[in-house]
């Protein structure tokens, strides 16, 4: 089985983007600093290159190069067009939604359409092998971990307070997930990176 791990950039008050969507500086780190992570075929898909501290980029190729799948929902692919096709990391991508995929959409992108959580993880898997799945935080991300379907929580934190937004875990319906002592404490330029496991019942 493939390994999960949801993930995305937080706040320090744990947001991932504000009301609008708008992830205001959340992704700054991306472009402040001099290592590439990737080299960019899709600079206009992605914006400018992302080119990170030399601490960040030894950990996000890390976690790149493991990762075999993708999971999002269907509200991020919707505002991201699905990255025209081609997701930063260049992986197989799994869209959790109870619609189909449009038609006419880049039929040659590696995107699979799933109408629940629980199918897509389950086809994140088949698709990974013992490749890691990455399941994007907010909704999709937050009834994944409620349903035991998540092994770590990786949050990039960024040092700004938003007060209000979008939450990193969505809504949890089932009470608290407890998780173990932090595995990875990485300082970046203007992001920490931190990976947790999730406790599982002893």
């Amino acid at each position: 089985m493939g390994t999960t791990y949801l993930h995305a950039v937080a706040s320090v008050d744990g947001y991932i983007a504000d009301e609008r969507d708008d992830v205001g500086p959340l992704h700054d780190w991306y472009f402040n600093g001099d290592y590439p992570l990737v080299d960019e075929d899709h600079a206009d898909v992605h914006g400018s290159p992302f080119r990170v501290s030399a601490t960040s980029a030894d950990y996000v190729r890390g976690m790149w190069s493991r990762q075999k799948v993708v999971v999002i929902g269907r509200h991020l692919f919707d505002l991201t067009n699905g990255w025209e096709g081609h997701p930063p990391a260049r992986n197989q991508v799994v869209v959790v939604s109870h619609r189909a995929r449009p038609v006419g959409w880049h039929p040659e992108a590696p995107y699979q359409f799933a109408a629940s959580v629980e199918e897509g993880i389950a086809r994140a898997q088949d698709l990974a092998g013992d490749g890691e799945i990455a399941v994007t935080a907010g909704d999709v991300g937050g009834q994944a971990l409620a349903l035991g379907l998540i092994d770590y929580v990786a949050i990039d934190i960024v040092p700004v307070v938003f007060g209000r937004g979008k939450p990193y875990f969505g809504t949890l319906t089932n009470g608290h997930v407890m998780l173990e002592d932090p595995e990875v404490v990485i300082q970046g330029a203007g992001v920490l990176h931190l990976r947790y496991a999730v406790r599982r019942p002893r």
